[in-house]
């Protein structure tokens, strides 16, 4: 009979498996250290807590906040709020990245030993003699490698970390700016309801005027034309409230129930009595930034792998057994068994070559990553400087002279010194002009948004500077 089996293990292996075990690291603890450190790098900077719902009560909770927060108009920190505790698609990529943390903790481990188990029959001269064989192997190099896959699984939590972050900062900035795009829809569509009614008010005049003869085809062509304008502006106007509303109900994750019950202010914020200073942007150090510190911690997962590399591409197996033999009759034999991969017909070349054009990419990358902070934050702040100057512009200087022009036309209107079309014509020009400021508003919201997302490391795209007039001057019939 043959027999394989392994020696009781002495204290100093029991040791050696239990501190391996212990340094492999517990899962759940490194799922919610890496919930945690997000937590802190997005709560200073966002204003609002994440919050991961892992349980039915949290759930239920969550809910209840939701109704409670729909129950009045909502504004832009509660977009905010609710994105971070509520929305599927954040809760989803918490759910990710505990998964994929949970994968980081596994590669740590050390591979569970392999049982060998063998059962042979032999038949001689009418006798029969059974061997049974039993072996229990590990592998000693991966022994040897934990310290490097231990520092490894490290980086890659990291990782995990600021990527989960990022991804938090966009929820944020999703949730603020579709709120800015829904309350500034919604206050145009207001004003282009009034440029309709002036518009109906001067092409049924034009055309009671045309009845009487007191105005021509021509004229009275010109009022309607506007007129019919206006109707597809108005039109546009409403399609562009109910898409930036629901593009807000999806960044919030609202239901169909919670979607009806969704309110938004009638106007905009006010703008901030002075701008954000660039000095003071200037000085908020990229090296906080959730992109740089990322590529930083990429580029040095990328180091710590080419140093595996050379060692793995000359020996990348090294397996020890423990053996024990014995046959019937026969005196029992101990010894052991060695596994060891030759370096013949690769000799680990191409994995070095391989390793290091990664790492010179790694770094190359990193280096244009702080470039492209450096210069993201001076875009972001520029526009962000220009849209303040705009609106600033058509809040102090725009709008009150159209509304001086209008209350200087109204009092000629009431001295029967201009007709009534004069007083229309000029109305559609304060409402454009009002659509305008709001428009500009509503860039400046944006652009502040932008900022603040390229403070912490997740960019947003720019802001447009083109803005089409609301409305066009009206017929000119009456002139």
């Amino acid at each position: 009979m043959t027999f394989r089996a392994v020696p009781r293990p002495r204290l100093t292996a029991v040791v050696a498996v239990t501190a391996a075990l212990l340094l492999g690291g517990c899962a759940s603890t490194a799922i919610d250290q890496n919930f945690q450190g997000a937590q802190r790098l997005t709560q200073s900077h966002l204003g609002a807590e994440v919050k991961w719902l892992t349980s039915d009560e949290a759930r239920r909770q969550a809910q209840a906040d939701v109704d409670a927060t729909l129950a009045k108009p909502l504004t832009a920190d509660d977009a905010v709020r609710l994105a971070l505790a509520h929305s599927p698609a954040l809760q989803a990529a918490l759910f990710e990245s505990a998964a994929a943390s949970a994968g980081a903790t596994q590669s740590a481990r050390l591979p569970n030993p392999i049982f060998t188990f063998e059962r042979l029959v032999r038949r001689e001269g009418g006798e029969t003699e059974l061997d049974i064989g039993r072996m229990l192997g590990i592998s000693v190099f991966d022994f040897l490698l934990l310290p490097s896959r231990l520092r490894m699984a490290d980086f890659q939590q990291q990782q995990l970390q600021l990527r989960l972050a990022s991804d938090v900062v966009q929820a944020a900035s999703d949730a603020r700016q579709n709120w800015v795009r829904a309350v500034a829809a919604q206050q145009s569509l207001q004003y282009f309801e009034q440029v309709k009614q002036a518009a109906d008010a001067s092409a049924e005049l034009a055309r009671r005027m045309q009845s009487v003869g007191n105005f021509n085809r021509l004229q009275r062509a010109r009022e309607q034309a506007f007129a019919a304008d206006a109707v597809a502006q108005l039109t546009r106007a409403r399609q562009v409230a109910q898409s930036t509303r629901e593009a807000l109900v999806r960044s919030l994750g609202l239901n169909e129930a919670q979607a009806r019950r969704l309110t938004l202010p009638e106007r905009l914020p006010d703008l901030p009595k002075a701008p954000k200073q660039e000095a003071d942007i200037a000085q908020q150090a990229l090296d906080q930034r959730l992109d740089v510190r990322l590529a930083r911690a990429d580029l040095e997962f990328t180091a710590r792998d080419q140093g595996l590399t050379r060692v793995t591409s000359f020996v990348n197996g090294l397996h020890v057994a423990a053996v024990r033999n014995s046959e019937t009759g026969e005196p029992p034999q101990k010894g052991y068994e060695l596994e060891l991969p030759l370096p013949i017909f690769d000799f680990g070349d191409a994995s070095r070559a391989r390793s290091q054009a990664t790492y010179m990419a790694a770094l190359n990358r990193t280096a244009q990553i702080g470039v492209d902070a450096s210069s993201q934050v001076r875009e972001s702040y520029g526009a962000y400087r220009t849209t303040y100057d705009v609106a600033k512009h058509y809040l102090e200087e725009v709008v009150p002279l159209r509304k001086t022009i209008a209350d200087e036309n109204l009092l000629r209107y009431n001295g029967m010194l201009i007709g009534v079309f004069e007083l229309l014509a000029d109305a559609r020009e304060q409402v454009g002009s009002v659509v305008q400021a709001i428009e500009a508003q509503r860039d400046f919201w944006l652009a502040d948004a932008a900022l603040q997302a390229a403070l912490i490391g997740k960019p947003t795209g720019g802001v447009s500077m083109q803005a089409a007039p609301a409305a066009s001057g009206g017929g000119d019939g009456g002139h």
